[in-house]
């Protein structure tokens, strides 16, 4: 996998919603980086697609979180929601950057289907969430063994980017607190 581009990429925010949010160890991080990747993708007109677990008993995704696509689910893998999935084929982008929570449930099982599709999948480490450090953990090293890229909020914003040269780069830039 090379770096990531504007151009192949699409964004896949699981389940960023305000009671499955208030309930992981690492809110404020989860709430700040996932805010800045959903600005970023509108800035730079990356496609963002947005599940919902259940919204009517676990709430809204945050206000925060702005444009985008929206899925209600009530599957753990996004791709079980046949919207979901035809969405995401009908972008016609071969990396998809994930992130939210719970990163050891939806975010992982939602990479495994991604990776075993054909995606290029990089998870955004400091925007994904649990309950549980331990759990958050143990859902990263089962994404990255399954053959998922980890990284962070910043390596994807100065990926995209390139450079400093970039039209969008002190727009994206100002978004880094």
């Amino acid at each position: 996998m090379t770096i990531l581009n504007i151009e192949d990429s699409a964004v896949l925010v699981i389940d960023v919603q305000e009671k499955l949010l208030n309930a992981v160890f690492n809110k404020s991080c989860v709430e700040n980086k996932a805010a800045i990747i959903a600005k970023a993708a509108n800035i730079l007109n990356i496609p963002l697609v947005i599940t919902e677990q259940y919204p009517k008993g676990l709430g809204e995704t945050i206000p925060a979180i702005e444009g985008g696509k929206r899925f209600e689910k009530i599957t753990f893998s996004a791709l079980d929601n046949k919207e979901v999935l035809e969405d995401i084929k009908s972008l016609r982008k071969k990396q998809i950057i994930i992130f939210g929570i719970e990163t050891h449930i939806c975010v992982s099982q939602t990479t495994a289907a991604l990776l075993d599709a054909g995606y290029e999948v990089s998870v955004i480490k400091d925007a994904c969430g649990s309950r549980a450090e331990v759990e958050y953990l143990a859902g990263l090293e089962r994404m990255k063994s399954n053959g998922a890229k980890i990284i962070t909020t910043e390596i994807a914003l100065f990926e995209w980017l390139k450079g400093a040269k970039h039209p969008n780069f002190k727009e994206i830039q100002a978004l880094i607190k």
